[in-house]
């Protein structure tokens, strides 16, 4: 347990290292306005404190910095979540001031938006497809040969695929099984399509079109699409670079690798709990990351989880800053979603 003047130097170290990038002495401590010790009692509760691992002195300089332990005190503690100015307030919300297509707009306009306005970058996950369900099925015929098929889920994903018609197949005949699979699939989540189409779905279009086969092999090829698929939304992959702490091209290189490496990028951030998760260094699950902070806000509609938005920067920080625009990121999600849904 820290004392009061622990914090309360520790709370300073970490404000000052976030905006500075320097090491951190007890004589620039003593002369904030808010601390009110003289430098030796600084100096006194600082070695105390890097004793008890909250600080680290790097070789070359008298300053200390925040180790990991220290920022997770400082995150868990004493962080303030800092006033958005009304133009950033205004930035973020004119993410869903725009018309919206389709959820996934929204999805890459956060991940835009928290890039510019942190400067540092983010991660963006679609909503998870293997969740989601049929919402809306629609074949528009372009020519005799080819349609158009469109398929709509409930977390607001589009799919669109040029398919080509079955000869001898009508027009009517194509209204006839759009009707049927909307009346047979919808809510149906798309992992279980398969299966139903051939349960359920051959005998009725048997009532209204001739070629059934043939139209069970096309709705089957419009319909088998990967269900584990997500979409992955990076923004402001370089603004790592203007970090001090990522000068080392080693380092650089194994973190955008990372980014690039899907797979491993779903799971780093999708692993996150729900709520608005602070991950500290090593806390995080890639060795690639394991010097960087970073910050995850889930989106859920009804208590699902659709998505995940991420912000990822060095462990210096600004946490105050990042986490209050994810919580008003996540507010205006969920009030979006209510929408989307209705």
């Amino acid at each position: 347990m820290l004392t009061e003047r622990q914090r309360m130097i520790l709370n300073a170290i970490v404000d000052d290292y976030i905006r500075s990038a320097e090491p951190v002495g007890s004589r620039s401590i003593s002369k904030r306005g808010d601390v009110g010790y003289s430098p030796a009692t600084i100096r006194n509760e600082m070695a105390d404190l890097e004793e008890l691992g909250f600080l680290e002195q790097p070789h070359t300089s008298a300053g200390r910095i925040p180790s990991h332990k220290g920022y997770r005190y400082y995150v868990d503690h004493l962080v303030r979540l800092d006033n958005l100015s009304t133009d950033e307030v205004g930035r973020l919300k004119s993410v869903f001031a725009e018309k919206i297509t389709a959820m996934e707009e929204i999805v890459q306009h956060t991940a835009s938006i928290l890039s510019q306005l942190t400067n540092y970058t983010s991660i963006a996950l679609g909503p998870e497809v293997f969740n989601a369900s049929l919402r809306h099925f629609q074949l528009l015929p372009l020519n005799e040969e080819t349609a158009v098929a469109i398929v709509v889920t409930n977390t607001g994903h589009v799919e669109n695929k040029t398919v080509p018609i079955p000869p001898g197949i009508s027009a009517s005949e194509l209204e006839k099984v759009v009707n049927v699979l909307n009346a047979k699939l919808v809510g149906v989540p798309l992992f279980k399509l398969r299966a139903q189409l051939y349960s359920e779905i051959g005998q009725e279009l048997s009532k209204y079109v001739s070629h059934v086969q043939e139209m069970m092999t096309m709705v089957e090829s419009i319909l088998a699409d990967d269900s584990s698929h997500r979409e992955v939304y990076l923004s402001g992959t370089t603004n790592i670079l203007a970090q001090p702490e990522f000068q080392d091209v080693d380092k650089i290189k194994t973190i955008w690798e990372l980014l690039e490496e899907t797979p491993a990028l779903i799971k780093v951030v999708g692993s996150a709990p729900t709520g608005i998760q602070v991950r500290i260094g090593q806390e995080n699950l890639h060795e690639a990351i394991s010097n960087c902070s970073m910050i995850t806000a889930t989106y859920t509609i009804d208590g699902q989880t659709l998505g995940t938005i991420g912000v990822l920067g060095p462990t210096r920080m600004e946490y105050g800053k990042v986490i209050n625009m994810m919580n008003h990121l996540s507010g205006q999600l969920a009030l979006f979603m209510r929408r989307w849904y209705r």
